[in-house]
């Protein structure tokens, strides 16, 4: 992004204030230099994976500023996502449920499905769209085990009827990523995984230049 222009309007009409911020004659709109600058370097950061931690003392940031920024770029991105996908053409759709564990839930020695978060992908148009459903109603105790095995016997014998389809390769691609964390909040688990369904959607120089818009704008 050219730093002589406007961030937010990409107006050339630039001038300086007496404590060295720009003012836009067009759009009125007060930034500093600095502080786009951070931003930039931060968009490139979590959009080449970096986590918060390793970014902030690498860019000699707080870790807060990076890790706010970071939640701010996944809700931008959340509904970035789902305008685009109200807005697509959405015949030919094929579509697939999916159960996300996380580490330790799979390391249990007793698993529930109800412990599970219940997703729905859907495929066209060459991307991948995910919805967060509502949770699985409580089962009795004795149940549930049952269930799981039903689970994990449907799910092995729809991976290896569905080979390599792009949606069995994103749910691979989400439980890597998430694995990377050690623990994510269900109030928040939505907008990691739109995170995940947008970078798996586009590659790195298309995600950063949609972060740096819809970011801006």
């Amino acid at each position: 992004m050219n730093l002589n222009i406007c961030p937010y309007c990409n107006s050339k009409k630039l001038y300086i204030l007496k404590d060295n911020y720009r003012k836009c004659k067009d759009c009125k709109k007060k930034f500093s230099l600095r502080k786009i600058e951070i931003d930039l370097k931060i968009i490139d950061g979590f959009c080449n994976n970096e986590s918060a931690l390793n970014l902030s003392k690498s860019l000699g940031v707080n870790y807060r500023t990076v890790l706010n920024r970071y939640e701010v770029f996944r809700k931008l991105i959340a509904n970035y996502l789902e305008e685009l996908y109200h807005n697509s053409i959405q015949d030919n759709t094929s579509y697939e449920e999916f159960y996300y564990f996380n580490k330790k839930q799979l390391k249990k020695k007793k698993k529930s499905l109800y412990e599970a978060i219940n997703l729905i992908g859907f495929y066209n148009n060459d991307r991948v769209y995910t919805l967060l459903m509502p949770s699985l109603p409580t089962a009795p105790m004795q149940d549930r085990d049952i269930e799981f095995e039903r689970y994990l016997k449907w799910h092995k014998l729809q991976s290896q009827n569905s080979y390599e389809t792009p949606l069995k390769d994103f749910w691979d691609f989400l439980s890597n990523e998430l694995d990377k964390y050690k623990g994510i909040n269900n109030n928040n688990f939505f907008f990691y995984l739109k995170e995940c369904e947008f970078k798996y959607n586009f590659n790195k120089p298309i995600c950063k230049a949609l972060l740096k818009n819809i970011y801006f704008t």
